[in-house]
């Protein structure tokens, strides 16, 4: 119970929910892709079945449909990021969302924050 408080004193709630929005959009990009060549590949294998052909072309369309939806959250964050003065997208790069995983994770596990190494900003000032 203590080390969730020394987080929420530590670390920014905006810092935090940024990092949460970064991943969720990587994530998803990724998984539409794998899924496009899942649906590829099985639809490539079907050997001319008409079910397997039908459940194909399905995993291929709701991944693509997922990709643009994806696309499309990533316009709405922007929008609500200039609306309400976040910058919620400038979390995406694999550099800062592993320096932030880390160091939320320093801060959880040791108490300690690993500082501005490799020359990110801290904490709060990523918004």
């Amino acid at each position: 119970m203590n080390g969730a408080l020394m987080v929420t004193t530590q670390f920014d709630i905006v810092d935090i929910a940024n990092l949460a929005v970064a991943i969720a959009i990587v994530l998803a990009g990724v998984l539409s892709v794998f899924y496009i060549f899942v649906g590829g590949i099985s639809f490539i294998l079907s050997g001319g079945q008409e079910d397997k052909i039908k459940q194909a072309v399905h995993t291929i369309r709701y991944a693509i449909i997922g990709l643009i939806v994806t696309i499309f959250s990533v316009t709405i964050i922007k929008i609500l990021g200039l609306v309400f003065g976040f910058d919620l997208l400038s979390l995406i790069t694999w550099q800062k969302i592993s320096f932030l995983m880390s160091d939320l994770i320093d801060k959880i596990v040791t108490g300690s924050s690993s500082g501005s190494s490799g020359g990110l900003p801290g904490p709060g000032s990523l918004r």
